[in-house]
């Protein structure tokens, strides 16, 4: 019993004997190592395409907005000219390319505004005082404005600032040369703006001596200009404007009118932005290959799925490569010699990149160079005539949309993602709780042994007095 009683105690540590922390602590490693590495393994794959999916997403809003941007500039809307800027000069306009170029402009008159101006007082400067009293000013049909000049602004200075601030449609400004100090009032151009000064019965000094009445053409103001419209004729048709800038005769083009000049014609005229349109098709098949090739690694199938690329087998993606590929063949123009990219020389190769034949396009444009740029890049963007940067917001936005199969895959591995931190940590708490069921029970068991032991000292011990009483 004794020799029997001794192993088995000798190898279970006899209690105290036992390092039941680091039993314990290896038992739940064993139990949590695989389960962990399995969760954390697909974690990491999970926030890998959630990256790799705002990465894309990324990549072609900045694609889309670039385009967008570039066409948008002059260099690519063509470059209008005048060929007399001394009479009429011209600008392009945002938004669009200007239409019905070329065009024949004859200026018979300029617009003018109605200038007023005080008699100059060789004595004043423009702080002397102008007097007290309200002034109403009264601009065309509109609403006529009283402003006071009173102690705080009793001056020229004090009394043009004051008309200024008003905001009436007139200006004012003090006027000092070898004559005087006088005022001078100004309104916009145009009959229309034509303006009346009115000062109050109770007015003082200078103030009192401000009165126009536009309707009659009388007062104590003398009038240096009368106002007039601008009168024009385009192509052969009378136009009549308020301003000497003028935005509504072509769409899309200022005209600044310079001088009148009605025995001579201005030809305005707008150029084709042929060979920028040919560096644009170059840039754009370049960056659009850059964009599908950094799509074809992320899906790549790989020789197995430590080689795969991150997004393989997402089919949001895959979606997303066949929309960008059926941008050669989408129609860009409902009408001219050329209606899709395909046609001036794009298509797209097995992999989804796109090619360029560049003798196609030098051909295109020899041919045609109106109808390339306004397939590229229309006048006005149209559901039926969109041109490229169009086209791309329209697949971008498709692919893009809350409800498509992009959005949809963010949201899966978004929530996938919430997910695996969950499972983590419900690993934690089971865990816990298992490594406190195994304490106790290791605990216990090293109580029962420290017992054990105990029994087994004193059982040795009459064994010892029994055998020396039968030797005796």
């Amino acid at each position: 019993m004794s020799s029997v009683g001794s192993t088995v105690l000798g190898a279970l540590g006899a209690g105290s004997g036992i390092d039941t922390a680091a039993l314990v602590k290896s038992l739940v490693s064993a139990s949590r190592d695989p389960k962990q590495q399995s969760i954390t393994s697909r974690q990491s794959l999970n926030s890998s395409r959630i990256s790799a999916l705002a990465s894309a997403i990324s990549s072609l809003d900045t694609f889309a907005n670039a385009l967008n941007e570039v066409l948008a500039g002059p260099n690519y809307t063509g470059s209008v000219s005048s060929n007399d800027a001394s009479i009429a000069s011209v600008a392009l306009l945002s938004g669009g390319s200007p239409s019905g170029l070329p065009a024949q402009l004859t200026v018979k008159q300029l617009a003018t505004a109605r200038v007023l101006s005080s008699t100059a007082d060789p004595a004043a400067t423009g702080t002397s005082q102008v007097g007290t009293g309200d002034i109403t000013i009264k601009v065309g049909n509109g609403t006529p404005k009283t402003i006071t000049i009173d102690a705080s602004n009793n001056s020229y200075a004090g009394l043009a600032a004051a008309i200024n601030a008003a905001d009436t449609g007139v200006t004012a400004r003090v006027v000092t040369d070898a004559d005087g100090t006088r005022l001078v009032f100004k309104g916009a151009t145009g009959e229309a703006n034509d303006f009346s000064m009115t000062p109050s019965s109770g007015s003082t000094g200078v103030l009192a001596g401000l009165s126009f009445d536009a309707a009659t053409g009388t007062g104590s103001l003398t009038s240096n200009s009368t106002p007039q419209n601008a009168m024009v004729t385009l192509d052969g048709v009378d136009h009549e404007y308020a301003s000497n800038s003028i935005d509504g005769a072509v769409p899309y083009l200022r005209i600044d009118l310079n001088k009148a000049a009605p025995s001579s014609t201005v030809t305005l005229s707008l150029s084709q932005p042929t060979s920028g349109i040919s560096d644009l098709l170059k840039e754009f098949v370049d960056a659009y290959n850059t964009l599908m090739k950094a799509l074809n690694t992320a899906t790549a199938t790989g020789a197995d799925s430590s080689s795969a690329g991150v997004l393989n087998g997402v089919a949001a993606v895959r979606d997303m490569k066949r929309q960008l590929s059926s941008i050669t063949s989408a129609q860009l123009s409902a009408s001219g010699s050329f209606k899709t990219l395909s046609d001036i020389g794009i298509a797209t190769n097995r992999d989804g990149t796109l090619k360029l034949d560049t003798a196609q396009l030098a051909s295109a444009i020899e041919r045609d160079p109106e109808a390339v740029t306004n397939m590229v890049n229309p006048k006005v963007s149209t559901t039926a005539n969109p041109g490229l940067s169009k086209l791309m917001d329209t697949v971008r936005d498709r692919i893009e949309q809350d409800d498509g199969a992009m959005k949809q895959a963010q949201k899966r591995y978004d929530a996938l993602a919430k997910d695996f931190t969950e499972q983590l940590k419900t690993l934690d708490e089971q865990m816990a709780d298992y490594e406190a069921q195994l304490t106790k029970i290791y605990a216990a068991m090293d109580t029962r042994l420290s017992a054990l032991k105990a029994t087994q000292s004193y059982l040795e011990q009459q064994v010892k007095v029994w055998t020396n009483s039968n030797n005796d």
